[in-house]
């Protein structure tokens, strides 16, 4: 029987292992972490993360032939196959801060796999990781191998959150990526078995080490870039009385462009873009390629002008200031059908709006109050790093409440701001927000999730991003 363990049991290691185990009945499945606390919840009723179908998989597969345990040396120790699934946060400090990976998690893994390995083992790289990262926890093992053998895989992975499940049943492409070696080949081939349980062949690809590394960097890097476009696009849609949505849709119609990521918003979040593309930009600079590095650094730089943008118009918009101002916010994970709020651009926007002194009353229908105020306390970066090393209790914002729905978010308030596209938000009783709310009223979408017109009907004064702009809004300077 083949024994697989994830080190890590995060978004991508609980969802891939559950997919594995559900689809390959006969390998026997283990995901370790050093959090107690996540082990004890992957264990429970309520698991750890939101993602549609996962708890299916999971409660058909748990202590059959998928396990959750904190005792990570045995379990790596047992395996023949390791995934390793840690975080590789942007550095913070030092050498390349901001832009860089920090590998710390990733090289006490090695270290410790190289203590209790008693077989040979393929080690699979499942976290992003920078160019060369195999390379250097290669180094790790070899150093200290005492005798055993150890092959190095990419396998980076490419889930969306909310469509997660789907994502790992029917992928677009499984890559595998391998020393170009007879033990290398091997290697490749055994996880190639793994994933032929569910995956046409034709669909698992091949290729060598660093080309599967920089493969995923540069995916989520063009993912990103179209979305920055667009936004682009916006502002000079709202400077000209053009419609982004009409200008997306005709785009999108060129069989060479396609219509998906040309969603006009306040700007990407996630755990992977940024990071990501900061981490192209530092290694672009390392190889002395820095006309390559500025290139990506745009990307970033529209997103951050996207969500700066968006604050402007709502100060502006209310006699430029919104000190006092009850600011309803409705939608704070970074997309709809995920409780992720890692880079969320809702974090940006709401200490946009609190260094105006704005009181802002919050509601999500997957977000906890907790990771709410967590986000607004903790600092640019630090989100990624463990959750020990954060402020445990961090202080409440003050100014800043949760609602239990929408309607008790915008109850009195001065605006409504939509960040989040959750389906529940184009259903509301805008004529119900309406009636509670101070006058003028007004709806900031972020989202262009609500019907410009009819709101205005209502009696709203509306801003959509890249929409045709209110009368109200036309004569107010883009930046407050």
């Amino acid at each position: 029987m083949v024994k697989i363990c994830c080190i890590g049991a995060g978004y991508v290691g609980g969802p891939t292992m559950a997919v594995i185990a559900l689809k390959c009945p006969s390998i026997e499945v283990v995901v370790v972490d050093i959090s107690v606390n996540r082990i004890a919840a992957w264990n429970s009723d309520q698991l750890p993360i939101y993602e549609p179908g996962l708890d299916d998989a999971v409660k058909q597969c748990r202590g059959k032939n998928l396990f959750f345990s904190t005792d990570i040396e045995k379990h790596v120790s047992e395996a023949d196959i390791i995934f390793v699934s840690v975080n590789t946060p942007t550095k913070t400090r030092g050498l390349g801060a901001g832009k860089a990976a920090d590998l710390t998690y990733w090289e006490s893994a090695a270290r410790m796999i190289a203590d209790v390995s008693k077989s040979d083992k393929i080690v699979v790289e499942k976290s992003t990781v920078p160019v060369k990262t195999a390379e250097a926890i290669e180094k790790i093992l070899t150093h200290n191998s005492k005798g055993i053998n150890y092959q190095i895989l990419s396998n980076p992975e490419f889930l969306a959150e909310g469509t997660a499940m789907q994502d790992l049943f029917k992928p677009d492409r499984v890559l595998i990526g391998g020393r170009e070696t007879p033990e290398g080949r091997k290697a490749v081939q055994a996880l190639k078995d793994v994933y032929a349980h569910w995956v046409p062949e034709d669909r698992i690809l091949t290729t060598n080490l660093w080309s599967a590394e920089l493969s995923k960097l540069a995916a989520n890097a063009f993912l990103a870039q179209r979305i920055s476009s667009i936004n682009a696009i916006s502002a000079l849609c709202e400077a000209t009385g053009a419609n982004v949505s009409e200008v997306a849709y005709a785009v999108g119609k060129d069989s060479r462009i396609g219509p998906k990521f040309l969603n006009a918003s306040v700007g990407f979040g996630g755990s992977c873009f940024q990071k990501d593309i900061l981490n192209l930009v530092y290694i672009s600079e390392c190889n002395g390629l820095s006309v390559v590095a500025n290139y990506w650094k745009q990307v970033i730089q529209i997103n951050d002008y996207q969500k700066n943008r968006f604050v402007n118009r709502v100060v502006s918009s209310m006699f430029n200031t919104v000190s006092g101002k009850k600011i309803a916010v409705l939608g704070f994970a970074f997309k709809k059908d995920t409780g992720d709020t890692r880079e969320t651009p809702a974090i940006d926007v709401c200490k946009g709006l609190l260094r105006d002194k704005a009181t802002i009353s919050i509601y999500d229908p997957q977000v906890t109050d907790d990771q709410i105020q967590r986000d607004l306390a903790t600092n640019k970066f630090d989100w990624d790093h463990p959750v020990h090393l954060q402020p445990m209790s961090p202080t409440a914002v003050k100014q800043v409440s949760i609602a239990w729905d929408a309607y008790e978010a915008a109850k009195g308030a001065h605006g409504v701001c939509i960040l989040t596209e959750w389906d529940e938000f184009k259903e509301l009783d805008y004529r119900r927000i309406y009636d509670d709310m101070q006058k003028p009223a007004f709806v900031f979408d972020g989202r262009n999730v609500v019907d410009p017109e009819k709101l205005r009907a209502i009696g709203f004064i509306v801003y959509a991003i890249g929409k045709p702009l209110d009368s109200w809004l036309k004569d107010l300077p883009a930046v407050a």
